[in-house]
């Protein structure tokens, strides 16, 4: 069974900074595709950020320059750190994974899912 965990949400003021991280037990990182979603309070869901194991890491022109996506593969952990925070990223942060290796913004692509973490950026 695949779990995603997530951690390393709070509460921080603008201009700070915070690293997610997704944990990630019973799926396999020899091929992956993992990404970051987020979903604020009256919003839809989006995309943030993806990375995978064949074509690299993608970001939403929201976070570019501020947020960087990686992996551990000895962790299985892919983490999200992200900088110069705004009171627009608050939400709550998403990590999913799919199982064929090509990553994706697309949510809908996305099997497994883990439970969510709060980022809440205050001005």
């Amino acid at each position: 069974e695949v779990q995603l965990v997530e951690s390393g949400g709070g509460l921080v003021q603008a201009g700070g900074s915070l690293r997610l991280s997704c944990a990630a037990s019973g799926y396999t990182f020899d091929g992956y595709a993992i990404a970051w979603f987020r979903q604020a309070p009256g919003k839809e869901r989006e995309a943030v950020s993806c990375i995978s194991s064949s074509d690299g890491s993608f970001y939403a022109d929201s976070v570019k320059g501020r947020f960087t996506i990686s992996s551990d593969y000895a962790k299985k952990t892919v983490y999200l750190q992200m900088n110069s925070l705004k009171p627009e990223d608050t939400a709550v942060y998403y990590c999913a994974a799919k199982n064929y290796p090509i990553a994706s913004m697309d949510s809908s692509k996305y099997y497994f899912w883990g439970q969510g973490t709060q980022v809440a950026v205050s001005s």
